[in-house]
């Protein structure tokens, strides 16, 4: 591990995602006080983009209506002023390259800087192109770029994949959207082997169908840690979650 962003614990970390402005406009900072005191080890706070072709339904519509309420990066930022007032935690951004290029990459970095955002989560930024236009900018601000391997991945790529990270690498459980169900059938199990064989020198963290105890349990098998989105994303749209999101975290922990 290159920085010791998870130096209070480093096996079955928790990351939960959730989309800014969404329930409501104000909901951000107060969704993530509450994720940090129920348990959670670090946030994915996920800015909307109208377009979001990696997503399954349950987040493409938290960003459809978060897009309504009016959250856009120039809000978030705004919001995120009060972050590290209230918050303690790893947080990481995640969305889609169009929305950072047209708030400028390195006034995004700084933002990020300012609030004390600790990387950024961007699918559809090419790793080439982040190492020849962006890297530098990047580092200068102190912000981890973290990158995405799918069951395709060569291990070259995984290699330098790792050699450019300082935070930890995103590990896709498959190559479907979403909110699908994890399967840890034979070639997914082979998968995850061939990784944590590797001994990387940034954790791994799985992404894409935990979304319970059981599904925790099997990734954190083979990973340092798992995240979870779409289960929470569904949890948000009742009236009472906030009441809830403590027993959320507590299941999935237990």
């Amino acid at each position: 591990m290159k920085e010791n962003i998870f130096q209070h614990k480093q096996q079955k970390l928790l990351s939960i995602y959730y989309t800014a402005g969404y329930p409501t406009l104000d909901s951000t900072i107060d969704i993530a006080e509450e994720l940090e005191k129920s348990g959670a080890d670090f946030l994915e706070i996920g800015f909307p983009y109208s377009d979001p072709v990696a997503d399954g339904p349950v987040i493409q519509n938290s960003s459809e209506l978060a897009l309504q309420n009016g959250m856009n990066l120039k809000v978030l930022f705004e919001q995120l002023k009060t972050l590290r007032s209230r918050v303690s935690i790893p947080v990481f951004l995640m969305g889609y390259f169009n929305p950072v290029l047209q708030y400028g990459v390195e006034n995004f970095c700084r933002s990020c800087q300012e609030v004390g955002v600790n990387g950024v989560i961007i699918p559809d930024l090419p790793m080439y192109e982040y190492e020849d236009l962006y890297e530098t900018i990047f580092k200068q601000h102190g912000i981890s770029n973290i990158f995405l391997v799918t069951p395709q991945t060569s291990t070259e790529r995984i290699r330098k994949i790792d050699k450019l990270s300082n935070s930890f690498i995103y590990l896709l459980s498959s190559n479907a959207t979403t909110g699908k169900n994890l399967e840890v059938g034979e070639s997914s199990t082979a998968y995850f082997k061939r990784l944590k064989e590797m001994e990387l020198e940034n954790p791994l963290v799985i992404g894409f169908g935990i979304s319970n105890a059981e599904t925790f349990a099997k990734a954190t098998a083979y990973a340092h840690g798992a995240i979870i989105g779409s289960a929470f994303v569904k949890l948000l749209s009742r009236p009472d979650y906030h009441n809830e999101i403590k027993n959320f975290v507590k299941k999935i922990k237990s």
